[in-house]
């Protein structure tokens, strides 16, 4: 199965890499939405959304379009937060190109739903989101995932949430899946919380002195099934 899985991967880059992602060009800006929608899953997020408030001022969705842009912009929002990070494929294009247009901010952060981030990043989140000017939309691709995770860390960080409510924003609800490879963002929330629950300790005091990514990863792969369900 290893060796399916990288010959799958290989063929999936192989065709990705017949896109340039231009989209200066009439037709290679054809080519890049043709890639945005039917590679990236762009047709499924025309009328899924994935759209809500978690806060005052601040939203989550799944990664916009250019229309969807528009509404969000005159529904009052300043700010995007791309969960994607900055990437060389055309769906970053268009959104850079739409945030141009329409006078947003735009914040880049490259994070990642199947691995456990580096405490670096996972610090640079947090000073991200003290900073925020709301309104603010953010999001990644299906907004399940890294958008969860984000969405806790400023209910938990920013506006003092415990841990157990902050934990409602990766659900299935938004289709997350804990059971999956992604999993992974609840079993960091996990930690978080047991570790606050003993000692009080705050989010930012806890990623810069006790996290362990590596060790984080690899426990979370030795959960079963059901272990994962109860996270």
């Amino acid at each position: 199965m290893g060796a399916f899985m990288r010959w799958m991967k290989d063929r999936e880059r192989k065709y990705r890499a017949r896109f340039s992602h231009d989209i200066v060009d009439a037709e290679e800006r054809k080519r890049s939405q043709y890639y945005m929608d039917w590679v990236d899953h762009g047709i499924l997020r025309y009328r899924w959304h994935n759209f809500a408030e978690i806060a005052p001022g601040l939203y989550r969705s799944n990664h916009p379009n250019h229309a969807r842009f528009e509404d969000y912009a005159k529904l009052g929002i300043k700010t995007v937060l791309n969960l994607r990070g900055a990437t060389h494929h055309s769906h970053y294009y268009f959104e850079v190109e739409s945030c141009e247009k329409l006078g947003l901010k735009l914040i880049d952060l490259p994070l990642r739903a199947r691995a456990a981030a580096s405490p670096e990043l996972l610090l640079e989140v947090l000073d991200v989101l003290e900073q925020l000017d709301a309104p603010t939309l953010m999001h990644c691709k299906s907004g399940a995932d890294r958008t969860g995770l984000v969405s806790a860390l400023y209910l938990i960080h920013i506006l003092g949430k415990p841990v157990s409510e902050a934990k409602e924003m990766l659900s299935f609800r938004f289709l997350h899946l804990k059971f999956t490879k992604t999993g992974m963002l609840d079993y960091l929330l996990h930690l978080y919380g047991q570790r606050q629950a003993e000692t009080g300790i705050s989010l930012r005091d806890w990623i810069a002195t006790e996290y362990d990514p590596k060790k984080t990863q690899a426990e979370f792969k030795a959960l079963t099934f059901w272990e994962r369900l109860k996270l």
